[in-house]
C-alpha cells in the first residue's frame, strides 16, 4: 500500500519486510557500530546507524552515562568511513528544552563541522589501496578526488602513510587550511627513516595538536 501510493518512498528494516518483495531499502544497526560496511548476502547495503547523546532515548534526568564531544565526532567519522549515516537521538525536557548537556555537544558537534565538514558531506569508504595509518580513520569523496584522515591521537611531529607516494599532491589541515609538508623516499637519497619504505611518504607536522576534537588532514589526490 505505502509503496503504490508513494513508489519514490525510503522504507528502513525496522518494519520487518521481505526482502525480496516490497523491502526495506536500508538497514538500521542500533546503538553498536558495526565493524565495517553492513553487508546482506555479502553485498554492501545502504544502512544507517542509530544512536544517542546519553545512555536513554529520551530525557532522562538521572541519566549520567553522556557521550563526550569527541566520542560523537569519532563516531560520526567512523560511521561515514563505513558507507553509513549517523542518526544522533535527542529528548527534550517536559518544558519543551535541550538538556544544558546536549545543547553543550551540539554546539561542539557544529564547532567541530564548521571547519571539516568537508571530511563528512560527499564522502564515503576509502578505496581499498589507500592503508588507514596509524590511530586514524579515512573518509573520502570520489567526486573531489580528496582523501580525509581523521587523527584520533596526535602524534609527535610525523605520520606515516604506507605506500602513498606518487598518490596526492598536497596535504593541508582543515582546521586553519594550512600546508603539510611531506617527504618521500627516492632510491639516490631524500628523507629515510627506519619505519618508512621506498613508496611511503612521511608527513611533517606540528608538535601540537590542533585546536580541534578530531584533527582532520586533507590530502588532494593525483
Amino acid at each position: 500500500m505505502v509503496r503504490k501510493l508513494q513508489p519514490e518512498i525510503i522504507v528502513n528494516d525496522r518494519l520487518d519486510l521481505n526482502e525480496t518483495t516490497w523491502g526495506w531499502d536500508y538497514k538500521t544497526p542500533e546503538q553498536f557500530m558495526p565493524k565495517e560496511w553492513v553487508k546482506v548476502n555479502g553485498q554492501k547495503v545502504p544502512w544507517e546507524t542509530c544512536q544517542t547523546f546519553s545512555g536513554s532515548w529520551g530525557y532522562f534526568r538521572d541519566e549520567y552515562s553522556w557521550k563526550s564531544p569527541e566520542q560523537l565526532v569519532v563516531m560520526l567519522a567512523e560511521t561515514v568511513s563505513k558507507g553509513g549515516n549517523l542518526l544522533l537521538n535527542v529528548g527534550p525536557t517536559a518544558r519543551g528544552n535541550f538538556d544544558e548537556r546536549a545543547s553543550e555537544r551540539l554546539a561542539a558537534l557544529g564547532k567541530w563541522m564548521k571547519y571539516n565538514s568537508p571530511a563528512v558531506y560527499g564522502c564515503t569508504e576509502a578505496p581499498e589501496q589507500f592503508k588507514k595509518p596509524a590511530n586514524s580513520i579515512l573518509t573520502y569523496n570520489a567526486s573531489t578526488k580528496r582523501l580525509y584522515i581523521h587523527v584520533l591521537e596526535w602524534p609527535f611531529k610525523t605520520l606515516l602513510l604506507e605506500g602513498y607516494k606518487g598518490r596526492f599532491k598536497y596535504a593541508q589541515l582543515l582546521q586553519d587550511g594550512s600546508e603539510i609538508r611531506f617527504s618521500t623516499n627516492t632510491k639516490s637519497g631524500g628523507h629515510t627513516t627506519e619505519t618508512s619504505g621506498e613508496n611511503d611518504v612521511m608527513l611533517q607536522l606540528p608538535v601540537q595538536k590542533p585546536d580541534s576534537l578530531v584533527p582532520v588532514i586533507e590530502l588532494i589526490l593525483e
